[in-house]
This record gives structure tokens, C-alpha cells and sequence, in this order.
């Protein structure tokens, strides 16, 4: 199939702790909030990642089971980064090849290509500074019913 034209589509859950009026699909899959446990596989830096990012995101009750593959690659791709970053400060930017020619640092390279995979999967998670601003509630953003009881004519659709 083709890709559709615009703007990736926002999670409900993140339109909702967003304060949106706009429509929104309620009947999109809505697996159960839960933090997954850290994958082994993942480094050090990798794990560390994952601890500070899965606590923040289950408080906010954007986690589940389902993301646990999406979350690794995040933080996998956060560990090579930290990892590619320390080459490069004890490298230098740029280094002398073997024929003595004077070429970009690989690891600056292997860096940025972290960074952009990091990338995608922030957005993904609305981890972003664009995205944050606009994220009006620690609560449960899952809980329309807690809305309901201070906001009585709250639906969950476009007023």
C-alpha cells in the first residue's frame, strides 16, 4: 500500500493528555497500560535509557506490552550514540588513515545515524520538545472518565 500524505497519525492517548478537541478514533486498539521489563540484550548506557524513559512514559500511561520492541529500538539506538560520541571525544572529529590521509572519524558517522534513529523513535513516543509543550497532564491520559468527572460535557469528541 501507499503511504498516506501528511502528518504521521497522533495516538489518542497522546491527543487526550494533550487536551485536543479534535475528532479522535475511540475505536483504536487500546492494549492495556503496562510497563515492559528492559530487554537483556540492550548495553549498559541502553538500560539506563530504559529505566529514566519506561518509568516517565508509564506515568503518563503511554506504555504497554506492545511497545516494548519500539522502546528497545529507541535506547539501543541511544546506547550506540553514547558509545559512538565517547570514540569520537577520544578520537578526534577527524583521523589519519594508514596512507596517511586525513578522513572524517567512522564513529562520527555511525553517531549521527544513532541520532537520526533516535530520532524517529522519539516522535514516535511524542517524546519530543513539540510535543511535550503540548501535554497538558501527568494523569492517566487513558482515563476519560477522570476528565468526565471535572469536565461533564467531556466526550472524547469534537465539540
Amino acid at each position: 500500500g501507499r503511504m498516506m500524505p501528511g502528518p504521521r497519525p497522533v495516538p489518542t492517548k497522546l491527543k487526550i493528555a494533550r487536551g485536543s478537541r479534535r475528532p479522535m478514533n475511540l475505536n483504536e486498539p487500546k492494549p492495556a497500560r503496562s510497563r515492559p521489563s528492559c530487554p537483556a540484550h540492550l548495553s549498559t548506557a541502553a538500560r539506563t535509557e530504559w529505566k529514566r524513559v519506561s518509568v516517565q512514559l508509564d506515568r503518563l500511561g503511554l506504555l504497554t506490552q506492545l511497545d516494548r520492541a519500539a522502546l528497545a529500538l529507541y535506547c539501543q539506538a541511544y546506547g550506540r550514540w553514547v558509545e559512538a560520541k565517547q570514540k569520537v571525544a577520544e578520537t578526534g572529529l577527524v583521523v589519519t588513515t594508514a596512507k596517511g590521509d586525513v578522513i572524517q572519524n567512522p564513529y562520527l558517522a555511525i553517531a549521527n545515524r544513532a541520532a537520526k534513529q533516535m530520532h524517529k523513535m522519539l516522535v514516535e513516543f511524542g517524546m519530543t520538545p513539540s510535543s511535550r509543550t503540548r501535554v497538558t497532564t501527568a494523569n492517566d491520559p487513558r482515563d476519560r472518565d477522570e476528565k468526565a468527572h471535572f469536565f461533564p460535557d467531556f466526550r472524547g469528541s469534537p465539540r
